[in-house]
C-alpha cells in the first residue's frame, strides 16, 4: 500500500494564480484516513438522503398538519437553505478549519431535523427544514474539501468514485425509505432517523478530524458580500420555485422578484470588484481552467437534474407506464450515472488526456438525447429504460472530474472555497434547468396549451411534442458544455503514479 505523503517531495510548485501548489497529505495513518472518509461520506449521506426522502411522505404530512396546498414548501425550503448557504460554508471552512465547520454543520442538521418531526404546524415544519437545509448545505462542500486535504489530486478520483455509489444508493434509498416509514411508524421518523446517523458521524469524524492538515493562511469573510450572494440566489431560486405553477412568469410579482435577484446579483459583482478580500476570489472567477469547469458543471449537473425530476413525468404521462415502472425508469439512470462515474475515476489517473472521459461521455448522452426527441411518444419503456442507463452512463464522469480538475488548480487555502462555489452552481444550475424544463412541460414555451396540475391528475397524456423540447434543450445544455470542457486546460493530476492502489487501500 503506497501512500500519498510519500510523494510530497515531487509536488510542483504554481505556475500561475490559477495554478496552485497541490494540497499535501496529512501525516495520518491509513486507519485514521479510513475512519474520517467513512465518517465524512456517512455526512454526505445525510444531506443526499434527505433531498428524496421526504417526496413519498407529502401526502401523510399534509393530512396530518391540516395543509395540503403549500406541502411543495417542504421540498423548496430545504434546498433553497442548502443552495443558498454552500458557497458561505466553504468559505468558512478556509477561514475557521474544516473541523469546526463540518461538525458545526452536522450539528445544525441535526438540530433542524429534531424541529421536522416535533414541528406542530406545516408552517413551522417548512421552517424547521430551511435550518435543516442550512445545515445540508455545509455537509457536502466540506466533505468534499476534507478529501483534498487528505489525499492528493491523483489519488482523489477513486475516493470521489465512492461518493457517486454513495449518492445513487440515496437516491433510490431515499423514496423507498420515506414510504416505509410513513406507512409502518409515522412520518415524523424520515426526520428521526436522521439524530442516531448523524450523531454516528459526529462520533466517527470528531476525533479523527483534529489531526486534519490545515492549509491556513489568514482570511477575513466578505459579510457584505455574503450577504449580497446569498440574497440574489435566494430571490432568483424563489422566482424559480414560484414561476409557472404558482405564480404567472408574467405578473408584476414574479416581475419584481426577478428584478430584486438582478439587482443583488449586480451588486454582488461591483462588490467582488471592490472589496479587499471578495467572497469569492477573482482568481476563481477569472481562472480560464475553474470559470470554464464552473460553467460546464452549471449545464451538465444541471441536466442531470432536471431530467431527474422530470424522467418519471414522461413515462407515466407519454409512455402511459405506472408510477412504479417510472421509479424503474430513474433506477437505471441512476445506476448508469454511477457507473460512468465509476470507469472514469479509474481511467483519468491512468490516462494523459484525461478530459477526453468528460467530453466522449457528454457525446455519447447528446446522441441519446437525440433519439428520444425525435419522437418520445414512439418508444416502448424498454427502449427508454436501455436509452436512460446509456445517458447516465455518459453524464456521470461530470460528477467526479469536475470537482477534480476544480481542486487541483487551485491554492490549498482556497480548497473549500472552490469546492463551495462550485456546488452552488450546480445546484443553481439544476434549478434554473428545472425551471426551463417546467416551462416548457406546464408552461406551453414550446407552442402547446398551458398545462395545469389538474390536467395531468386527470389522465391527459399529450406531452409527446413537449418532451420533444425538453429533450432538444436537455441536448443543447450539454453541448454547452461540452464546449467549456474545450476549454479546459489540462493540468496533471498531482500525486503518485499508483494513486488508485492507494486510495483504495
Amino acid at each position: 500500500m503506497r501512500s500519498a505523503r510519500a510523494q510530497l517531495g515531487r509536488l510542483e510548485p504554481a505556475q500561475t494564480d490559477e495554478l496552485a501548489q497541490p494540497a499535501r497529505a496529512a501525516p495520518l495513518d491509513h486507519a485514521t484516513i479510513r475512519a474520517i472518509v467513512a465518517g465524512i461520506m456517512l455526512a454526505m449521506f445525510l444531506s443526499a438522503l434527505e433531498q428524496t426522502i421526504v417526496a413519498p411522505a407529502l401526502p401523510a404530512i399534509g393530512k396530518s398538519l391540516g395543509n395540503v396546498d403549500d406541502l411543495s414548501w417542504v421540498i423548496t425550503a430545504y434546498l433553497l437553505a442548502l443552495t443558498a448557504t454552500t458557497p458561505l460554508f466553504g468559505k468558512l471552512s478556509d477561514i475557521y478549519g474544516r473541523r469546526a465547520v463540518l461538525l458545526l454543520a452536522i450539528g445544525i442538521f441535526i438540530l433542524g431535523s429534531i424541529a421536522c418531526a416535533l414541528a406542530p404546524s406545516l408552517w413551522a415544519l417548512v421552517l424547521s427544514r430551511g435550518l435543516q437545509g442550512i445545515g445540508g448545505g455545509g455537509l457536502l462542500p466540506i466533505a468534499q474539501t476534507i478529501i483534498a486535504d487528505l489525499l492528493s489530486p491523483r489519488e482523489r478520483p477513486v475516493v470521489q468514485g465512492r461518493t457517486s455509489i454513495m449518492f445513487m444508493s440515496a437516491s433510490i434509498l431515499g423514496p423507498v425509505l420515506g414510504g416505509l416509514l410513513t406507512d409502518h411508524l409515522h412520518w415524523s421518523f424520515i426526520f428521526w432517523i436522521n439524530v442516531p446517523l448523524g450523531g454516528v458521524a459526529l462520533v466517527m469524524t470528531e476525533r479523527a478530524l483534529r489531526r486534519l492538515p490545515r492549509n491556513d493562511r489568514p482570511h477575513r469573510l466578505d459579510v457584505i458580500g455574503a450577504v449580497l450572494m446569498v440574497g440574489a440566489a435566494l430571490a432568483l431560486m424563489l422566482a424559480l420555485s414560484l414561476g409557472g405553477t404558482h405564480v404567472s412568469w408574467t405578473s408584476s410579482r414574479m416581475i419584481a422578484l426577478l428584478g430584486c435577484s438582478a439587482a443583488l446579483w449586480v451588486l454582488f459583482a461591483l462588490r467582488l470588484l471592490s472589496a479587499r478580500e471578495p467572497f469569492i476570489p477573482l482568481a476563481i472567477l477569472h481562472g480560464r481552467v475553474t470559470s470554464a469547469m464552473t460553467v460546464a458543471a452549471f449545464f451538465s449537473i444541471g441536466t442531470v437534474i432536471g431530467v431527474t425530476i422530470y424522467m418519471p413525468l414522461y413515462c407515466q404521462t407519454v409512455l402511459g407506464v405506472s408510477a412504479s415502472l417510472s421509479g424503474l425508469a430513474l433506477i437505471a439512470y441512476m445506476g448508469g450515472a454511477t457507473l460512468g462515474s465509476l470507469i472514469s475515476t479509474r481511467f483519468i489517473v491512468r490516462i494523459r488526456h484525461y478530459m477526453r472521459v468528460p467530453l466522449g461521455g457528454l457525446v455519447v448522452a447528446v446522441a441519446m438525447l437525440g433519439v428520444l426527441a425525435i419522437d418520445p411518444a414512439a418508444h416502448t419503456f424498454a427502449e427508454v429504460v436501455g436509452l436512460l442507463f446509456v445517458i447516465g452512463c455518459g453524464l456521470g464522469p461530470m460528477y467526479p472530474v469536475s470537482t477534480i480538475v476544480m481542486q487541483n488548480v487551485v491554492k490549498p487555502h482556497q480548497l473549500g472555497t472552490a469546492t463551495g462555489t462550485l456546488n452552488f452552481f450546480r445546484t443553481l444550475g439544476g434549478a434554473i434547468v428545472v425551471a426551463v424544463f417546467g416551462a416548457i412541460v406546464l408552461g406551453g414555451v414550446a407552442g402547446g396549451s398551458v398545462m395545469t396540475l389538474d390536467k395531468l391528475a386527470a389522465g391527459h397524456s399529450d406531452l409527446g411534442p413537449a418532451f420533444h423540447w425538453v429533450f432538444i434543450a436537455a441536448a443543447i445544455c450539454l453541448g454547452i458544455s461540452f464546449c467549456c470542457l474545450l476549454a479546459v486546460e489540462e493540468r496533471p493530476l498531482h500525486g503518485p503514479l499508483h494513486a488508485d492502489e492507494t486510495a483504495a487501500d
